[in-house]
């Protein structure tokens, strides 16, 4: 049986933002756009989410909810330096690391480098080394797969530390909340609750053949969740997918030169970032925001795998032009590369440059 954890930092930028400036300590602090702005939360203290704030909610509604709050520019460089502290807290433990975040990772500690047997101790230790030389809480879920180790981990928040076994299980999952189960999102969890299904005990009632009707593949992953069944490896390695680059504007944009100036500027960043780590891609992505909040993804194969900015903005001016849609304004444009082929709401053509 393999012994699993995962550690998720609490409020992670909001932490460290309490932590550069003390008198932040115990108010409403959000770490995003102003409220003035188009921008959205990034995270936000445990006393800013009493009143309903969350991620990726826009600034204005969160300011809306709570006028006190604080907001916070975030400073990226210093969340990317802490993370890699705490990264090095898990390698002195092991090499079977997952980091899914800059906030969380999973810990294959089956065999670690300190022989240690027990993993609840093992993940005691870890919390313990990070608020040493972090200031900083974390809470840890530890289990006998990744699946479960990620519920333990948000089932005491903030400083927490919850052991999941063969024995408790059942009991833990049949008691949760639908919404709380990982891989079950906003729009699923309403799917489901239509059904009749708002807790674990609900799911397991349902057989496999009717989950993946409903669900496609998803259904059979569900299944098994409940069941407390995952069989996935901590992978330690892996290679880039992608990488984008995107622009939120201020204002709703309706012109398309405008947007095509834009698009330059965002194929010099991707160009750039794309030489430094000596990445290329042959599949090129835009990405669309309309101003109703529709996203929609668009896809060109270009004739070989490159990083020449010249090509990437003839693929991406080609992009836009053929899916600009003239009667919407234009929220969010953004461009990236890919390896893969094209998945899910996105539609795929062959670029003749």
């Amino acid at each position: 049986m393999k012994k699993i954890i995962h550690v998720d930092m609490d409020a992670y930028f909001a932490a460290i933002e309490c932590r550069e400036d003390p008198s932040l300590q115990g108010k409403c602090v959000i770490v995003g756009g102003p409220p003035n702005s188009r921008g959205v939360v990034a995270t936000c203290s445990y006393e800013a989410r009493k009143y309903g704030i969350h991620s990726g909610m826009s600034s204005h509604q969160a300011w809306q909810l709570c006028p006190q709050a604080i907001f916070v520019h975030g400073n990226f460089a210093l969340y990317k330096e802490v993370s890699q502290q705490v990264r090095e807290i898990f390698y002195a433990w092991t090499d079977q690391v997952q980091p899914m975040s800059l906030d969380e990772a999973y810990l294959d500690v089956s065999e670690n480098k300190r022989n240690e047997p027990d993993a609840v101790k093992i993940a005691q230790a870890i919390k313990d080394e990070v608020y040493r030389r972090t200031r900083l809480t974390c809470s840890a879920g530890v289990s006998y797969n990744m699946f479960l180790a990620k519920i333990g981990s948000d089932l005491n928040k903030p400083d927490g530390l919850t052991v999941i076994t063969p024995e408790n299980a059942r009991e833990i999952l049949f008691a949760l909340p639908i919404r709380k189960f990982h891989g079950i999102g906003k729009v699923t969890s309403a799917r489901m609750k239509k059904m009749g299904i708002h807790n674990g005990a609900d799911l397991f009632q349902r057989d496999v053949q009717e989950l993946m009707r409903v669900f496609g593949k998803a259904g059979y992953f569900y299944y098994n969740a409940v069941r407390g069944i995952d069989t996935r490896e901590v992978i330690s390695s892996w290679e880039r997918k992608s990488i984008s680059c995107e622009n939120t504007f201020d204002e709703d944009i309706g012109d398309l030169d405008f947007l095509l100036a834009q698009l330059k500027r965002l194929a010099e960043r991707l160009c750039s970032r794309m030489r430094l780590k000596n990445i290329q891609g042959q599949s090129l992505v835009l990405k669309l925001k309309y101003d109703n909040f529709e996203i929609i993804t668009r896809s060109a194969l270009l004739p070989e795998s490159t990083n020449d900015y010249e090509t990437l903005l003839q693929g991406g001016e080609q992009l836009l032009i053929a899916n600009w849609d003239t009667a919407r304004k234009v929220r969010l444009l953004g461009l990236g590369v890919t390896k893969l082929d094209c998945e899910g709401d996105c539609e795929q053509i062959i670029l003749d440059l």
